[in-house]
């Protein structure tokens, strides 16, 4: 099982999305930040390391909002999401992939991972 800490970096109804390797698993697919725990590594240090890699920000607060267990044909994801209520920098591609803010309005016309469905929803939810 692969273990996945995942961002939700909200500015008021927009939410930061990352679009994934078009070579990679889901690849083209947009997807909300975030990266593997590594072993030995909390949740929230995985958050804050994969967020300053990915987008350059500095987490300092960040609450816990669900965990998804997925199961891929090819593999099987958990998911430990978390909503980052405090950061310093402004998000952006850092490692080259294509990034932007996405009105939570809008988050069912683009297309995510079967993983993230459940975090679309919970989104759309809570700020619609």
């Amino acid at each position: 099982m692969i273990h996945v800490a995942v961002g939700l970096v909200l500015d008021n109804d927009r939410v930061f999305v990352a679009q994934r390797d078009q070579n990679a698993h889901q690849g083209g697919l947009w997807e909300f930040p975030g990266g593997k725990v590594d072993v030995g590594e909390t949740v929230e240090a995985a958050l804050s390391r994969e967020l300053n890699e990915e987008l350059g920000i500095f987490v300092d607060y960040a609450e816990p909002v669900m965990q998804i267990k997925h199961d891929y044909t090819d593999k099987i994801v958990l998911l430990d999401v978390w909503q980052i209520a405090r950061y310093r920098g402004e998000p952006s591609g850092c490692e080259g992939q294509p990034v932007k803010w996405l009105a939570i309005n809008e988050l069912l016309a683009e297309q995510f991972p079967a993983a993230n469905q459940a975090i679309v929803d919970w989104l759309v939810r809570q700020f619609s």
